[in-house]
C-alpha cells in the first residue's frame, strides 16, 4: 500500500485526523504482523497500539527511501521483539509472505498430499507452536531474516536459532501429517 503524501505530512505535523487515516489504512495488515509474535489476539492488539505510537513518534525520521509500509512493518517487528525480550519468558532454552507447506517440509514429502492446507489452518498450526519455535520460524520464513540477524535481534546464538527453526519445522511437519491423516480418514469414512 502506498501512503498518501498529505497523510504522511499530516502525521509528521501531529494532526489526529491524519494519524487516524494512517491507522485505518494499515491497522489490519500490521495486526497480522503483530499476531505472528503474540500469544493471542489481545496481546497482538496491544503490540499494534504500541507499534503505532512508535510509528507516530518516529514518523519524521522516515527518509522516503523504500516503502513506508516496509518501514512501519519493521517498527512493528522491533516492538514485538522488544516486548518479548522485556518480558523474557525464556522461549529459547537450547543451544545446538505467504507460507506454504514446502517451507515446512520438503516438496517431495508433501507430494502425496495434493490438497493444499488452507492458510487459516496453517497459521493456526504456527500459532500453536511453543513461543521460541514460533518466533524464530516467523522471523526466518515469513520475515526472511538470516540466523545471524535472528540471533542478534533475540540475543541468542545462531545455533539456538537454527535449532529452534529445525524443531519448529519438525513440529509443523507432525501437525501437517496429523491434518492429512484426519482428512484422509474423513474421506474414507464418507
Amino acid at each position: 500500500m502506498i501512503v498518501d503524501e498529505t497523510i504522511l505530512e499530516g502525521c509528521i505535523a501531529g494532526k489526529r485526523e491524519a494519524q487516524y487515516e494512517l491507522y485505518r489504512k494499515f491497522a489490519s495488515s500490521m495486526l497480522a504482523v503483530c499476531f505472528r509474535y503474540a500469544r493471542n489476539r489481545d496481546e497482538a492488539e496491544d503490540l499494534l497500539q504500541e507499534g503505532f505510537l512508535k510509528v507516530f513518534q518516529k514518523i519524521s525520521s522516515f527518509r522516503r527511501e523504500g516503502s513506508f509500509e516496509g518501514w512501519m512493518k519493521r517498527i512493528m517487528i522491533n516492538n514485538a521483539l522488544n516486548e518479548i525480550k522485556k518480558n523474557r519468558r525464556s522461549p529459547f532454552l537450547e543451544d545446538i509472505d505467504v507460507i506454504n507447506e514446502t517451507q515446512i517440509i520438503d516438496p517431495d514429502e508433501s507430494a502425496g498430499n495434493p490438497d493444499p492446507v488452507p492458510a487459516d489452518v496453517l497459521l493456526e498450526m504456527i500459532r500453536s507452536l511453543p513461543e521460541g519455535y514460533r518466533i524464530v520460524f516467523t522471523l526466518y520464513v515469513m520475515e526472511d531474516f538470516s540466523h545471524k540477524e535472528i540471533a542478534s535481534e533475540l540475543s541468542i546464538s545462531e545455533n539456538t536459532s537454527k535449532t529452534q527453526l529445525l524443531k519448529a519445522r519438525r513440529a509443523l511437519k507432525n501437525k501437517l501429517n496429523e491434518y492429512y491423516s484426519i482428512k484422509k480418514h474423513n474421506f474414507i469414512n464418507e
